[in-house]
């Protein structure tokens, strides 16, 4: 099955792409790229239909790609990690892997030269970074805990697997959905805490029981951008686990064939659901599928406020426990992956699980190696109790590495953080997002205080600077925060954080040490 998508009239450059030659095909020109270099290739191939091989080109860092995995429901293997650190290790300085909000790997400063070797290791411990990028469904996300949660409904591993499948044909390219309108984002929730964030994704499923029968009623249609942040609705839709899959394909055929094409800011599924309305959208996909779909169950069991998972908390299986391990702001280099890897073998299965909060859990460790693991020395690099402040910081790539930031984020919501612990006591956790850019990779509408780079005027010179947003809520009752300041110089942002802590989130400044104490 391929795509069948209508003529557009006055088609936009990337329509206009993507009609010449499908993103897949450069699947079969890597080794040829590989020889010529990525100067000689053609622009079009480089700058765009790569990323339909998760390879993205980086104007900031000319020659130094980066590269997205997909990692369904967050969860690898230690062989799987061990040869990640093992591809960004030769790449020194540039070499690094940022865990994504999407329960992601993205790795920087691979070379073209170097990608159908990379490629080669993937396939050996059945990794792919296929369909990752432009146009696609992006990763799946899940509950970091699922099958080990004492608490949770429904195991969404297997589902996710199945959903990512169909999407990618088991890894290998499946030209049916390689030509969506736009970008597309799914999610499955198996738990009461809304760990996945549903407001926010393109088709989100929700844990509901109707009539005593286990499934989930669906959202559609969140997502964010530069011109517009939209929290998905209600489809009325009820299904069984055993229909997740048809219904997703069902609507992302649907999207594909009649999503909005001729204004890129417009085309994702919100903006279809504005021009039919959700019953039109419903209609059509039962069209689809062939057969009419249940109404939602009248309430779903998104009933716990979000949950973080850091810290150390027994498993539904007797005698284990799972780790969830804080990685500032999300960035692993090579020696961390490593000995992530190994601490997975020595004190757990071997598996190594991601959060949509960028941070690491180790699941299976059992009860007689909890303590010889929180005595190993990456505990203190990666802590299981982190300061307050620090444990719910989340940071996009940042200008470092991304040529659509309009700010340095990860390095400076690092430092201003640190600062900031040093001069106040918080007695709770405040999630405070950073995100480079309007295309809010890094989330700030989700947080309790969310910081958008811009650029703003300071003694006549252009800096950087940030707009605030907040009042963001997760879990229960998820809400999104709206901009409240606009145009805060990074250079002045600390005292300006210090006092939204302090107002609203019960920060306290701390008494200084007396002398000789």
């Amino acid at each position: 099955m391929t795509s069948t998508v209508p003529a557009v009239a006055n088609l936009n450059k990337f329509e206009k792409l993507k009609a010449e030659k499908d993103g897949l095909a450069v699947k079969a020109e890597l080794e040829h790229f590989a020889q010529i270099g990525w100067e000689a290739m053609d622009e079009a191939d480089r700058d765009h239909r790569l990323k339909w091989m998760g390879v993205f080109f980086r104007p900031v860092t000319p020659g130094k790609f980066m590269m997205r995995m997909r990692l369904p429901n967050g969860i690898m293997t230690s062989s799987q990690m061990r040869v990640l650190a093992e591809v960004v290790q030769r790449y020194g300085d540039d070499g690094n892997a940022d865990i994504t909000t999407r329960q992601n790997l993205q790795l920087r400063g691979i070379r073209i030269e170097d990608v159908p070797d990379i490629f080669r290791r993937f396939e050996a411990v059945g990794l792919t970074s296929i369909q990752s990028g432009m146009d696609n469904v992006r990763n799946i996300t899940g509950s970091p805990v699922a099958g080990i949660d004492a608490d949770e409904l429904f195991d969404t591993r297997e589902l996710i697997q199945q959903v990512q499948d169909l999407i990618t044909n088991k890894g290998e390219g499946n030209p049916a959905f390689t030509n969506l309108p736009r970008k597309f984002n799914i999610a499955i929730a198996g738990c009461r805490d809304n760990s996945v964030h549903a407001e926010i994704n393109d088709i989100a499923f929700i844990p509901a029981y109707k009539d005593e029968r286990f499934g989930f009623n669906v959202l559609v249609g969140g997502f964010f951008s530069g011109k517009r942040c939209e929290a998905a609705v209600p489809f009325d839709v009820w299904v069984a686990p055993d229909d997740v899959v048809a219904l997703c394909e069902a609507l992302l055929i649907v999207y594909r064939e009649h999503g909005l094409r001729a204004n890129r800011q417009k085309a994702r599924l919100m903006w279809l659901i504005d021009e039919w309305g959700v019953a039109k959208l419903r209609s059509e996909v039962e069209t689809q599928m062939g057969r009419s779909l249940e109404p939602a169950a009248l309430k779903d069991e998104i009933l716990w406020d979000k949950r973080d998972h850091i810290g150390v908390y027994a498993q539904k299986q007797p005698g284990l426990n799972y780790l969830g391990l804080h990685i500032p702001v999300g960035r692993l280099f090579a020696a961390d992956m490593f000995d992530l890897a190994r601490l997975a073998d020595v004190y757990g299965s071997g598996e190594i699980r991601l959060t949509v909060e960028q941070n690491v859990i180790l699941p299976n460790v059992p009860d007689s190696r909890l303590e010889p693991l929180l005595q190993e020395p990456l505990l203190k690099k990666f802590s299981v109790a982190p300061a307050p402040l620090s444990r719910s910081l989340v940071s996009c790539t940042g200008s470092q590495f991304c040529n659509f930031a309009l700010i340095e984020t990860k390095n400076r919501a690092q430092a201003l953080i640190d600062e900031l612990e040093a001069e106040l006591d918080s007695p709770n956790p405040v999630r405070i997002h950073w995100t480079g850019c309007p295309n809010s990779c890094g989330q700030p509408q989700v947080a309790d205080i969310g910081l958008m780079g811009t650029k703003v005027r300071k003694d006549g010179k252009t800096v950087e600077g940030v707009d605030i947003y907040m009042g963001g809520k997760v879990g229960k009752d998820a809400a999104l925060g709206t901009c409240v300041t606009k145009g805060i110089p990074c250079s002045d942002l600390k005292p300006v954080l210090r006092d939204l802590l302090m107002q609203h989130f019960g920060s306290t400044l701390r008494q200084p040490v007396a002398a000789g104490s």
